[in-house]
């Protein structure tokens, strides 16, 4: 049978599957009618095992007639804590202060239509095909690193991801080899000063002068100790002190981001950042607690599977295939990637004449459904040219 027909035939139900996970959105870890609902659809079709690797994930297990290869592909499942403010959606989520706003609904539902697809033509099908729906990749340190931990990947060949995207116009398929998204990390700082009268600052041990410093030094370490060519973001997100104009505080506290490429990047500037706290706050005589804590590890594709992957996809979609650039942004894939040869691959999503162009975690945000066919395309063909 005609594996594009059978696309095209499924695509009605992608999308009611999408609808209804969109109207019923979970968040991280609290996936428990999502994960069931998966696992209703999977009972329907043929020649899938499954189970529970987690309590709110689900694997699916497809048994090829031919030898081969273990091929993992990958969709997360979870929503965010995000009120929806689109009114123009007849399947807005029904649930208030959480919402689908990064795409995972479409992720899940691409997954299984290409498990429904794949499933239907066993014949082609070689070695065994691992259908992962993944909770929690929205809070550190994801669900992905949950499910690597249970060992039930270690012996795939290969692990593919992909993510419906905004910022690329439907029709789009971005892929580029090494790193896609960076480590994702975070910091928290409280600095214990001495409180004072704003008019007596001799007295006191200002909290949020030595916040503004240690700021401005965090700052040098990406402009004057890490390489220019090796891209470093650190980002104070939050800084909260005081209640009066007149008093003061005796504490401070502060909170970021810290993106990085390489592990010995990362190593360094989690040493230098530790450092640059104890200095400032010894200089000032604070005290402080400082916690750095290590997120999402970078996606690196690795060079030859996706050159494989590209050569799918140029097949399939010839121009529209294209370099998108690395993405400081965090994707919890990257704990599949660091352990087993991996692709991850954007698709594109947007549409501006349907307002579907709000960025990802914005509570407008929206995807073009047209792009669900792309999707499902690429990870039928991944599963089956990659398992030979």
């Amino acid at each position: 049978m005609d594996l594009n027909k059978l696309i095209e035939e499924v695509i009605p139900d992608v999308i009611a599957w999408r609808r209804a996970m969109h109207e019923h959105p979970e968040l991280s870890f609290e996936e428990y009618w999502t994960s069931q609902y998966i696992e209703d659809q999977l009972r329907q079709m043929d020649h899938i095992e499954f189970s529970r690797p987690t309590k709110t994930s689900v694997l699916g297990i497809i048994k090829g007639k031919k030898p081969g290869k273990k091929i993992g592909l990958r969709a997360d499942i979870d929503a965010l804590p995000i009120q929806e403010e689109r009114d123009d959606l007849e399947f807005k989520s029904k649930k208030a202060g959480v919402m689908h706003a990064c795409g995972h609904d479409g992720h899940a539902a691409i997954l299984l239509g290409a498990a429904r697809v794949l499933s239907q033509n066993i014949d082609l099908v070689s070695g065994e095909i691992y259908l992962i729906f993944q909770h929690a990749e929205e809070q550190p340190p994801g669900g992905a690193q949950e499910m690597v931990a249970t060992g039930l990947f270690n012996d795939l060949d290969f692990v593919y991801g992909q993510h419906l995207f905004t910022p690329i116009s439907v029709g789009k398929i971005g892929i580029t080899k090494g790193p896609i998204t960076s480590n994702s990390d975070t910091y928290d700082l409280l600095i214990k000063g001495k409180g004072g009268h704003a008019s007596q600052p001799e007295d006191a041990i200002d909290p949020i002068v030595i916040g503004t410093q240690i700021i401005n030094q965090f700052q040098t370490i990406v402009s004057r100790i890490t390489s220019p060519l090796d891209s470093v973001v650190i980002s104070t997100t939050q800084f909260h002190a005081g209640s009066a104009t007149n008093v003061i505080p005796d504490t401070a506290t502060l909170q970021g981001s810290i993106r990085t490429i390489h592990q010995e990047t990362r190593e360094l500037v989690k040493e230098k950042m530790e450092k640059a706290v104890a200095s400032v706050c010894d200089f000032y005589g604070a005290d402080f607690e400082f916690n750095f804590q290590f997120g999402y590890d970078a996606v690196l594709n690795n060079e030859e599977k996706t050159d494989r992957v590209i050569d799918i996809a140029t097949q399939l979609f010839g121009e529209r295939v294209f370099h998108y650039p690395l993405v400081m942004g965090g994707e919890d894939f990257g704990a599949f990637s660091k352990v087993i040869p991996g692709t991850f691959v954007f698709i594109g999503a947007r549409n501006e004449e349907k307002s579907f162009d709000y960025p990802h975690h914005h509570p407008k945000f929206a995807i073009d459904e047209a792009s669900f066919i792309d999707g499902v395309k690429l990870m039928v063909h991944v599963g089956l040219e990659m398992g030979k």
